[in-house]
């Protein structure tokens, strides 16, 4: 059994080293194939990682249409804080709303002199659970909110959120499409370079298949062949994605004026990187696979 594997093994590194050119573009196809899907695997995760940390700062603002008396704020505030997708509830005075927009004028807060303090609205911000800062889990708090609050006017960023909700789904929907015709690519050059080495040993396979050899003897050669070759792209996608991740991608996302503060973008971990270089010996061995079928004919 050893030496029978030993000789597939042997064959299939004969067959690569007879055909050097065909097998190169085969593992360079699956290499950049394979990097170019994870690529996109890549960006799509850092952005749902940074759209993680920009959520920690998102709130509800309810606008009061007037500013609740002593004898209704507490209710009022243990009523809001009993919502399930609610951590935290902050009441802003229109004394405090004032200051803040003070503050944000800086120089310029001069502006205001003459303008009454209590011009603008009282306000609650809630802060939301994880699992509910999306545009469902904000919908429901709207919601409860119009039943509790007066108010005319809550915000919560919908413009935003939506765009950037639609965003990432077009973004997994272009590199899901574009990642399928990049393995499908590759899987016919894999399948055609199998398939141009069996026409060229054809007579080869008709004298073994005379002498009695299996079909399963013949193929195993050239399944190994597609794995070998496979492992190699895998391999050769893993080390392309490190260096456009360090070289291209992490600068570029860490330049980007939008990029959260302090936050660390993310590689493939140990398993993603394993899955990476199974998915390059199953690309390899589906492509023998394909072409293998003319053997039945022999």
């Amino acid at each position: 059994m050893l030496d029978k594997f030993s000789y597939f093994i042997r064959r299939a590194l004969h067959n690569m080293r007879q055909w050097p050119f065909l097998c190169t573009a085969s593992v360079l196809t699956m290499a950049v194939a394979l990097a170019s899907v994870a690529t996109f695997f890549l960006v799509v995760m850092n952005i749902q990682l940074m759209a993680t940390k920009w959520s920690e700062d998102l709130q509800v603002v309810a606008y009061l249409d007037r500013q609740p008396g002593t004898g209704q704020l507490g209710p009022l505030l243990d009523a809001v804080k009993q919502f399930p997708e609610v951590t935290a509830v902050k009441f802003v005075t229109k004394q405090e709303a004032m200051q803040r927009f003070r503050s944000r004028l800086g120089t310029e807060s001069n502006l205001l002199d003459g303008v009454r303090e209590d011009i603008l609205p009282a306000s609650l911000e809630l802060s939301l659970r994880p699992e509910y800062r999306n545009r469902s889990g904000i919908e429901q708090v709207v919601k409860r909110l119009e039943t509790h609050v007066d108010s005319n006017d809550i915000h919560y960023g919908q413009d935003w959120l939506e765009r950037f909700e639609t965003f990432v789904a077009v973004l997994k929907i272009v590199s899901q499409a574009l990642g399928g015709f990049l393995l499908l690519a590759a899987l016919f050059i894999v399948s055609n370079t199998i398939k141009l080495t069996l026409f060229a040993r054809r007579d080869e396979l008709e004298i073994m298949t005379l002498v009695g050899a299996t079909l399963r003897f013949i193929k195993v050669p050239f399944l190994l062949e597609g794995a070998l070759q496979g492992l190699l792209g895998g391999v050769l996608a893993l080390a392309l994605l490190s260096a456009i991740f360090n070289l291209f991608l992490s600068p570029v996302i860490q330049s980007f004026w939008l990029t959260p503060a302090g936050i660390e973008l993310i590689f493939l971990n140990f398993n993603q990187q394993l899955l990476l270089v199974t998915a390059g010996v199953m690309l390899g061995i589906f492509g023998s696979l394909s072409s293998l079928r003319k053997l039945v004919q022999i």
